[in-house]
């Protein structure tokens, strides 16, 4: 664990500090293992096309991590998996360019980097608040948590299964589309639910507790159901009673620029709960 914690610190540092990195992020090879097994369909395509990307990167790893004095090539090859399984751009990144937009046009386009499916996003504070945290689960918060728990090859297994699950563009069957969104959905289950408790924590305890109470209990989705749909309204009741409490310089919840300002910040802030819950565990493992 304190190898993958370090992989992770690192692997952060370098796409914050070379964002142009993002340019690398190609999938051109994933659509192109999509595409030759069209022949097939429903979950045992989905299956196929994850499985054998997947297993490929853990058997390499663990060749990686058997070889005598191979820890720095275990770290390097886990590094490289991390920085391209993350984004495909840093959420910040797309939040400050709509922040920072000189007018509506450039503000329009920069919105369009920030959507997390097809639909279109508008300038109304709660869709960019839901945007922003579903753009932050996919783009970093999950690839960290599979990787954490299973190494290189979580990492970009998350990230596979996200583009085969959400990317309309891949020339998929009905049968194949819906199973590889559940697989998409169910991967995103567990990290949704680690960032509502670290929002918690960071932000109004009761109003994210409560909004998540809330949405299980008028959703109506079955608990058998995997999904990250509560992530969204429980994102805007931790955000608006911030900007309420005055975390920011304005407190109007209906101000699309104070939202999102405070939603970065939130994030950040999760990310740092995360990254201190994994170091005491890595230090509780050393002094057992």
């Amino acid at each position: 664990m304190a190898l993958r914690l370090l992989a992770v610190l690192i692997a952060l540092a370098i796409v914050w500090s070379v964002p142009q990195l993002a340019r690398w992020r190609d999938d051109r090879w994933f659509r192109g293992w999509v595409n030759r097994l069209g022949d097939t369909s429903g979950p045992g395509r989905v299956a196929v096309i994850l499985l054998v990307p997947v297993l490929a990167t853990a058997i390499f790893a663990t060749l990686l991590a058997s070889l005598p004095f191979f820890d720095l090539a275990w770290l390097i090859f886990s590094i490289a998996v991390l920085v391209y399984a993350l984004g495909p751009r840093e959420i910040e990144t797309d939040i400050d360019a709509i922040l920072r937009a000189p007018d509506t046009l450039r503000r329009d386009e920069a919105m369009l980097g920030l959507r997390h499916n097809e639909e279109a996003l508008t300038w109304f504070a709660p869709a960019l608040v839901e945007a922003a945290f579903y753009g932050a689960l996919r783009r970093r918060f999950g690839v960290l948590l599979w990787f954490l728990l299973l190494g290189p090859a979580g990492g970009l297994g998350y990230r596979l299964a996200q583009i085969l699950g959400r990317n309309a563009s891949l020339a998929l069957d009905s049968a194949t589309r819906i199973a590889a969104q559940r697989v998409a959905d169910a991967l995103d289950w567990i990290p949704s639910h680690l960032m509502v408790f670290a929002m918690a924590l960071v932000s109004d305890f009761d109003a994210v507790i409560g909004a998540w109470k809330h949405w299980h209990h008028t959703s109506g989705s079955p608990r058998s159901r995997l999904d990250p749909d509560f992530l969204g309204a429980v994102a805007r009741a931790g955000v608006d009673a911030d900007v309420e409490a005055g975390d920011g310089y304005v407190q109007d919840v209906s101000d699309p620029v104070a939202e999102l300002e405070d939603a970065r910040r939130v994030i950040r802030r999760v990310l740092v709960v995360w990254l201190a819950v994994v170091a005491v565990i890595v230090l509780a493992a050393w002094v057992a």
